[in-house]
């Protein structure tokens, strides 16, 4: 069994110094990794530069994304930016990545959000181009979207044979690539394929357990390899956190999951140890900072066990 571990999704701050307070506070609370989106639009920092920054301000805090869109970024600059990043930090990267999925990133950028069996074949090239890009010696290869021609990158990432790779990911398609290419897999509700959010169809513990039954079935014997999580969409019985709703999904279906949390720093506890113990989730991700005081004590209470 898998002890826990704990990574908290961090935006956006005033100055450097405010920056890398959040990291070390994050540190000094017993958090495992800090986490930056990839959107272009809403208030957030740019991923690889704000990794860097964290990583330079703390010692043990692993830093990733929650995660990257292979859609914003060729996977060869990728790999290179990801590389250089896990040798400058020691060997602290764990790279989230999926398709890309909010529409007002496309609309905004001027991009064209395919249709999602496109942007999933264009991500299952993409880790394909990662991988091989990270394996060192000339790399070659040749797909529906990228052509790679013997390519000799450097450097290699610190970790061997790569950084960890973190997929989130609900719906059925996406789960089957995770089991397939993941260290880590997120456990999230599905999107729409217009990009306008979470689908609010996509609820509840059923639809969650089935989510885990579909990965492990994919997954065949590399599941007992695969680290799996899930984020923290509110704590308290509350509305979501102000001030971020674009953001975030609907969590009125999830009170029956681990994505929220309700009652005392004991109930909380003892609600993950239970999807722990039975489904094998471990990794928790704090969604919105703002739940952080709330949540730093079940932290403190879990962390390592």
């Amino acid at each position: 069994m898998r002890t826990f571990r704990f990574g908290a999704v961090v935006r956006l701050a005033a100055t450097r110094r405010e920056w890398v307070a959040k990291a070390r506070r994050l540190e000094d609370a017993g958090f495992d990794v800090m986490l930056v989106p990839d959107h272009i639009v809403g208030p957030r920092f740019g991923p690889i530069a704000a990794m860097m920054a964290a990583a330079d301000a703390t010692t043990r805090l692993r830093v990733g994304t929650m995660v990257v869109a292979n859609d914003f970024r060729h996977p060869v600059l990728l790999a290179k930016e990801a590389a250089t990043l896990d040798v400058l930090s020691d060997g602290r990267l764990e790279l989230g990545i999926g398709t890309g999925w909010l529409g007002q990133d496309y609309r905004g950028a001027g991009l064209v959000l395919d249709e999602p069996r496109v942007r999933l074949r264009r991500l299952r090239e993409g880790l394909a181009v990662l991988k091989g890009a990270w394996a060192g010696g000339p790399f070659s290869y040749e797909g529906e979207h990228y052509r790679i021609d013997a390519l000799e990158q450097e450097p290699r990432p610190l970790q061997r044979p790569h950084p960890p790779i973190l997929i989130g990911g609900g719906g059925p398609a996406m789960l089957r690539l995770a089991a397939a290419e993941a260290d880590i897999v997120n456990l999230t509700m599905r999107t729409l394929p217009d990009g306008s959010g979470p689908d609010p169809a996509d609820g509840g513990a059923e639809a969650f357990v089935r989510k885990i039954g579909l990965l492990r079935e994919a997954a065949g014997p590399r599941f007992a390899d695969i680290e799996l999580g899930t984020s923290v969409l509110r704590i308290g019985a509350g509305a979501a956190s102000p001030g971020v709703a674009w953001s975030a999904a609907d969590t009125s279906r999830q009170a029956d999951t681990p994505q929220v949390l309700t009652g005392s720093v004991g109930d909380m506890a003892d609600k993950l140890r239970r999807w722990r113990d039975e489904h094998g989730l471990s990794y928790l991700v704090l969604h919105h900072e703002s739940d952080f005081e709330a949540f730093a004590p079940v932290v403190a209470k879990l962390a390592g066990s």
